[in-house]
């Protein structure tokens, strides 16, 4: 089984807590030792709360943490030169370092070069608050892009940084989906039509991801799968597949844990593995071929519509 998680916050709690990538307090610890070939985006999680100094050195000592960890474990860590699919097929484990919240960037254009430079190739524009580039899910009476968000979203695509609309409030995606050129992504955002959330997609911003030759990563956090968090489960994560398929979303669809970032219900919690989700989807009846889109082969196809997209 070959898979692609688009987001987990493992990342973060290395930098914060002093563990290492393969501790076993970490979720995504389970992939260790198994033969599956695998590529796990790695977040670097910003706080709203931080100053940009605080976000700032936070990036260079997950940088630095990724780095090394990738090292010692013999993942290949996917540098900002290489193709991502070339580097997936060609190596058994493979990172990708993305940033969660572009308030890291402040307002200097430059800095998004520089994340560029660092390796970095996903990074979502707001946490749940307010930034420099525009407002979060979670901000009352929220608006859309600022003026330095419009010439940041270009600047993320001219220097090959995916644009990640997780966490955005509505008037932003809609922004963004009006300006973007390339391909954009909802790494870790379910079905608002499923689970009544607002951090997950309505109907019509999903169809739009399908439009755009997006794609979404289903978030297994329990209060995005069910709207009683109390209740959700593992079947809720296929509830959200089958309202993003019944939308149109066949190619569209893939996954994105939040491991070590979020609440997961207990039929997900522990050491269970992402095979053991495969081999769930294939008892009810999803097609093998289907199951594969879902945990690889879409986001592969994402990230070459990405790299083929130009730029006007």
């Amino acid at each position: 089984m070959d898979f692609v998680d688009f987001h987990c916050d493992t990342l973060y709690k290395c930098a914060t807590s002093n563990l290492k990538l393969d501790d076993s307090l970490m979720e995504v610890s389970q992939y260790e030792n198994q033969k599956n070939r695998w590529l796990q985006c790695y977040a670097v999680w910003i706080p709203d709360d931080c100053s940009i100094d605080m976000a700032q050195r936070l990036l260079k000592k997950s940088v630095k943490i990724i780095n090394d960890e990738c090292k010692r474990l013999n993942i290949h860590f996917i540098n900002r030169n290489e193709n991502i699919v070339s580097a997936f097929k060609n190596n058994l484990n493979s990172a990708l370092l993305t940033v969660e919240n572009a308030k890291v960037i402040g307002d200097d254009l430059r800095n998004i070069r520089l994340l560029s430079s660092m390796g970095v190739k996903i990074m979502t524009l707001t946490w749940n608050g307010s930034n420099q580039i525009g407002d979060g899910a979670e901000v009352l009476n929220s608006d859309g892009l600022t003026d330095f968000g419009k010439i940041a979203v270009k600047e993320m695509e001219r220097c090959g940084i995916v644009v990640d609309i997780s966490h955005a409030s509505d008037k932003l995606f809609y922004d963004v989906a009006q300006i973007a050129q390339k391909p954009f992504i909802a790494t870790h955002s379910n079905s608002r039509t499923v689970a009544g959330n607002k951090r997950n997609l309505t109907d019509d911003q999903f169809k739009i991801i399908v439009q755009k030759k997006g794609i979404a990563g289903i978030n297994f956090h329990n209060e995005f799968l069910n709207t009683d968090g109390n209740k959700s489960s593992k079947y809720d994560a296929l509830n959200h597949i089958e309202r993003f398929l019944a939308l149109g979303g066949v190619d569209s669809v893939c996954i994105g844990s939040d491991f070590d970032g979020c609440t997961l219900p207990d039929d997900l919690s522990g050491k269970v593995r992402l095979s053991d989700l495969y081999e769930l989807f294939l008892k009810e009846n999803y097609s093998e071929a289907l199951v594969k889109k879902i945990f690889c082969e879409n986001a592969l196809n994402f990230f070459q519509n990405f790299d083929k997209s130009r730029i006007m």
